[in-house]
């Protein structure tokens, strides 16, 4: 039964694909299948040789420390370029292969003479190319960053810049193309500052940029636990998903329908390898993604924002990163005590995650900045402080991640219900994020369209 599901899937995506003369979104539909079949096709297939090769690991928080492939999501950055590639001839075929009319002679030098070859060069959308290979570049780049970190760890200050330089072919298409670099202002404060925009001009660009640092760190520095960097992924290209087709059928203005067909053109493939990667990354995982998918799929994500010109929306949809961010901003900046793994730790009596702590030595003073933002972040109930009840000084505290934050109000639970738990808090941000943009932001920016 299952190879005959397998078949029909295979069937569905080449069916979808060849329909590219009617509809590139079909054939977009139809890749996407594919990459999804083909991603879980080789992932398998190819693990024993990553192995090999020294890219593997064990998994921690699991009683049997098997040695399992790492770095699998290099085979879904693979999948996903193969993909984007095949799609260029589909996205452009009515230009390529345009249409005759129907009094045209099947003769070929009328053919020449009626200027049937020069019409579709010169309507060609040169623009739209160079925005879609621009993205294409920024991802492969960033990829490329996140192979060479799984190969030699690189450290977390040298590589938190290196998005930006990746998203430069990226921002150059954008101004060339198209430039906007102003934002609305609310309705309430329009009366006061006389304008309806303001034009933010160079600082835009450096705004795009930090979203294209901010999504791919954003992701990876959620982790340690199966399947939830490919799952949050997921739920965000879901929710991306969802935001472009909103805009698509309820969009007046030509331009932004553009825009969001070539976000959902880039998202939908993200989705299908995916989906494809978190079916062997699930628990009990098999296989572990690396910072390659993270960096990957972070980099998609920032891409389809830019371009599609929702930047400021993508991050409604990234509020858990964020937050997670800000927790993490004490140890991640020195204020306390940044172990080398902050993932939770597995109770081998129970079977279940708990939280995982930093430990502070007994008879050290610990520096007063360690001390406040401990007090700080504990009567904000983000973290558990245990403290000596003698000299009233800490002895541990829990990690500051998102993780640890939700088994402190939660408690401990198996890995694959913590993984649950991380994508339906994206999941209800994400509906909480398409409320605000299409629900409340039109009441508050009547002629923001993008």
């Amino acid at each position: 039964m299952s190879k005959i599901i397998s078949l029909g899937i295979w069937a569905l995506g080449f069916l979808l694909l060849a329909s590219q003369r009617h509809s590139p979104l079909l054939s977009n539909m139809g890749l996407s299948v594919l990459a999804y079949k083909a991603t879980a096709f080789f992932i398998p297939r190819v693990g024993a040789a990553f192995i090999r090769r020294g890219f593997a690991g064990k998994d921690m928080n699991k009683i049997e420390k098997r040695v399992i492939p790492e770095t699998m999501g290099a085979v879904s950055a693979l999948v996903y370029f193969m993909c984007m590639i095949l799609f260029i001839p589909i996205l452009f075929y009515k230009y390529l292969v345009p249409e005759r009319s129907r009094d045209q002679q099947d003769d070929q030098l009328n053919v020449l003479n009626d200027g049937y070859a020069s019409v579709a060069k010169t309507q060609f959308p040169h623009d739209q190319l160079g925005a879609y290979l621009s993205a294409v570049i920024s991802i492969l780049s960033i990829s490329l960053l996140g192979i060479f970190d799984d190969l030699f760890d690189i450290r977390w200050r040298h590589k938190f810049f290196l998005p930006a330089i990746a998203a430069i072919p990226l921002l150059v298409v954008y101004y060339v193309d198209y430039g906007v670099t102003y934002v609305s202002v609310p309705t309430l404060l329009r009366p006061f500052l006389k304008r309806t925009v303001v034009d933010l001009g160079f600082l835009y660009y450096i705004y795009m940029a930090a979203v294209a640092i901010f999504c791919p760190n954003s992701i990876n520095i959620i982790a340690g636990v199966n399947g939830v960097e490919a799952g949050q992924s997921f739920v965000i290209g879901l929710v991306v998903l969802c935001n472009d087709l909103i805009s698509v059928f309820h969009q007046s203005n030509t331009e932004a329908m553009r825009a969001h067909l070539l976000s959902i053109y880039l998202v939908l493939p993200l989705i299908g390898v995916t989906a494809g990667l978190l079916e062997y990354n699930w628990w009990p995982s098999r296989v572990f993604v690396g910072d390659t998918f993270c960096y990957f799929a972070g980099m998609v994500l920032a891409v389809v924002g830019i371009l599609g010109h929702f930047s400021k929306t993508l991050m409604l949809f990234f509020i858990p990163q964020i937050f997670n961010f800000i927790l993490s901003v004490p140890q991640l900046f020195g204020f306390v005590e940044c172990p080398r793994h902050r993932l939770p730790r597995l109770n081998v009596k129970t079977g279940l995650l708990e939280n995982s702590y930093t430990e502070f030595t007994e008879g050290i003073p610990l520096p007063k900045k360690t001390l406040l933002t401990i007090r700080v972040f504990e009567a904000l109930y983000l973290i558990r402080v245990d403290w000596d009840q003698k000299t009233k000084k800490p002895i541990r505290c829990t990690n500051f991640t998102i993780i640890n934050f939700v088994l402190y109000h939660f408690g401990p639970m198996r890995e694959d219900r913590l993984t649950l738990c991380i994508m339906g808090i994206q999941l209800v941000v994400g509906i909480f994020g398409l409320v605000i943009r299409h629900g409340i932001a039109p009441l508050v920016y009547p002629q923001d369209s993008i």
